[in-house]
């Protein structure tokens, strides 16, 4: 079935986000869903990556080989895993979390991370970290909400405050793509030594990958070994 919001139940999501899910109803169509936040119909109608994915950064490829962007310089990161596609209404379940305050959509997000088949080898979690205005702003950072619960499953320490965002930036969303990579260089600072560690690095959403790949540069500077980059979702060029 096609994900369209003119033919499937997801066009009523709008309220239900804004409103929230009553306890034991799907968050889009209203259905159904205990005890998940969104009813296997739903689920399955999300929108899933194609299976032939760039190993590094996740961008849609022919074989499965690396893109061409990787090729051309290789990001800090060592690889990617992101569990849908960026697309409605994934996006909306993700502005439900970010924008609605709906902690729950941590769980749900974190649980369908967990699914994924590519299990990295790691011992530290670090999520994304937020500006301290933009945090004040917000009241909590979604990153570190699904790393939290990530961290949890795990059984593996989360790192909240070594990693820090220094640099008040614009949001990428709002500049031209090629923009991006200069906006957030130098944005963030470490006050740790990670010599040797396997750092998990968590976002809700990879889109270009360039404050992904500036965290990573940051980690690895400070000694990480390697750095795998994990998202709820990444927004495909194609």
């Amino acid at each position: 079935m096609s994900i369209l919001p003119q033919a499937h139940p997801f066009r009523r999501f709008g309220r239900r986000l804004l409103a929230g899910a009553l306890p034991g109803s799907c968050l889009l169509c209203g259905g159904d869903s205990a005890p998940s936040l969104i009813c296997p119909d739903c689920e399955a109608d999300l929108p899933a990556l194609p299976g032939a994915l760039c190993p590094l950064c996740n961008e849609q490829t022919t074989h499965g080989e690396r893109c061409g962007a990787c090729l051309k310089e290789a990001p800090h990161f060592d690889r990617t895993t992101a569990r849908f596609r960026y697309d409605f209404p994934v996006d909306r379940i993700i502005h439900a979390l970010k924008y609605g305050h709906q902690l729950a959509v941590a769980d749900w997000l974190a649980g369908q991370m967990l699914g994924t088949p590519d299990t990295p080898n790691v011992d530290l979690i670090i999520p994304l970290p937020l500006h301290s205005e933009r945090l004040r702003e917000r009241g909590f950072n979604q990153s570190a909400e699904i790393a939290g619960r990530l961290g949890k499953c795990l059984k593996l320490p989360v790192d909240r405050s070594t990693l820090l965002r220094t640099r008040a930036t614009p949001p990428q969303a709002e500049l031209p793509l090629k923009e991006r990579h200069k906006n957030v260089r130098g944005a963030f600072e470490c006050r740790g030594d990670f010599s040797g560690r396997r750092i998990l690095l968590v976002d809700d959403v990879m889109t270009t990958g360039a404050t992904l790949n500036e965290c990573a540069r940051v980690l690895k500077l400070h000694g990480a070994s390697t750095v795998h980059v994990v998202v709820a979702a990444r927004a495909l060029k194609h």
